[in-house]
């Protein structure tokens, strides 16, 4: 999103079929460059981006997955420039996959990815910083897991479009950035989390207002077996967040009854699949559905690094 230079890389789509690109699983209508500005831009929350932004990173992420990846080609679209990374949190997935996906040829650095306890020092750290800065995590939002995420389900189902997810466990950041963009693609999300693990309030509304503008539905309960009924995504994540360690038997108390298992799998959907971000815990899914041909948590963990290359 940072460096990469988008008129190149639409020039040079590796598939074309008329009027719409073909990467893999990845359908979407032909981008229009002119209505997408990312150059230059923070990635704090996917709040302030649109639909079609999403989408067309996503695409870019499809795009540079097929021709690296299945093709071979080399593309050198980062070359010369470099990425300063601040993990206040410990990191295995956003370190390696931005490390593998970006060059450090500069001494001179051109933007910051941020792992961060509070929101707050982000919005900070974008406000006075004079480069881009990428939320790598914070306490409020998880974007770049969530694009990894959707192309993931992208790849799988070919549509986004009428999907619906639910969102079993804490209400987190990660739980948080999908709702702050699931809607702007036409999915539906439903979320059970315990009583006292809601989403944050202003979050919620502004989801809500998300929902009434692009016609979805968004439903909140404290039963897991309401909010997977008729889901096409399982989603759950850890329930005890980094700096959440001294709550773990109050959480794991809380959260009886909401690991996902089979018995939650019967009353999703028929074509249902799997997201974990992981690391993984069994008291969050058992093994018969996180080991399953409908666990998509190794291509989702794959992801990271596709995604990131557009992000960074």
């Amino acid at each position: 999103m940072l460096f990469i230079n988008l008129r190149t890389l639409l020039n040079n789509a590796a598939l074309r079929n008329g009027h719409n690109f073909v990467v893999r699983n990845f359908r979407c209508g032909q981008p229009v460059q002119d209505k997408v500005q990312l150059k230059g831009r923070d990635l704090l929350t996917l709040k302030n981006f649109t639909g079609e932004e999403i989408k067309y990173m996503l695409w870019l992420s499809a795009d540079l997955k097929f021709r690296i990846k299945q093709k071979g080609e080399y593309l050198p679209l980062l070359q010369g420039k470099s990425l300063g990374m601040i993990f206040e949190k410990r990191s295995t997935r956003t370190r390696l996959s931005t490390e593998t996906g970006n060059s450090v040829l500069s001494s001179m650095t051109d933007a910051v990815l941020a792992r961060v306890y509070k929101q707050s020092d982000l919005d900070i750290l974008a406000k006075e910083a004079s480069i881009p800065i990428v939320n790598g995590l914070s306490d409020l939002y998880h974007p770049i897991q969530i694009l990894a995420d959707y192309l993931t389900l992208q790849e799988h189902y070919g549509s986004l479009k009428g999907l619906t997810l639910s969102w079993i466990g804490d209400g987190n950041n990660i739980l948080h950035s999908i709702m702050m963009s699931a809607a702007k693609f036409g999915m539906h999300l439903q979320v059970a989390t315990p009583k006292g693990y809601e989403p944050d309030p202003s979050i919620t509304k502004l989801a809500e207002q998300y929902a009434k503008e692009n016609g979805t539905k968004l439903s909140l309960t404290n039963d897991p077996l309401e909010a997977a009924c008729g889901g096409n995504v399982l989603i759950t994540d850890t329930w005890i967040s980094m700096g959440q360690e001294e709550e773990k038997k109050k959480r794991l108390q809380a959260f009886q009854g909401y690991q996902v298992t089979m018995k939650t799998a019967k009353v999703a959907a028929p074509d249902w699949t799997f997201l974990h971000c992981l690391p993984r815990k069994p008291e969050e899914v058992d093994d018969e559905v996180f080991y399953s041909p409908r666990s998509l948590v190794f291509p989702e963990a794959e992801n990271r690094k596709w995604t990131i290359m557009i992000s960074t």
